[in-house]
């Protein structure tokens, strides 16, 4: 399954009600849980981005729906990546 990396930035509201971090934390994975995937870490970041999220999702529109789902709540703003693996990224050069 592909994995995604989502890059989040608090919004003003969603440092507001940090403190409910971790119940929009669950409620964001039983969401991916619904989607076929999984979220596999989430990391408090200090820099340009607040909060750094690693996922599985069955494929881009999944990861689509997922970044428009967490933007549209209002806490985050969210950009999102696909993120090759070693043995994807060995692959993808063995084509060259």
């Amino acid at each position: 399954m592909p994995t995604y990396i989502s890059l989040m930035r608090f919004t003003e509201q969603g440092i507001k009600a940090v403190k409910d971090h971790s119940k929009r934390r669950e409620a964001a994975a039983k969401g991916i849980e619904a989607m076929g995937g999984k979220l596999l870490h989430t990391y408090l970041t200090m820099g340009r981005y607040d909060v750094v999220a690693v996922l599985d999702l069955p494929d881009d529109d999944a990861a689509a729906k997922f970044a428009l789902i967490t933007g549209r709540q209002g806490n985050v703003s969210t950009e999102t990546m696909r993120a090759f693996d070693e043995g994807e990224f060995d692959r993808l050069l063995n084509a060259l």
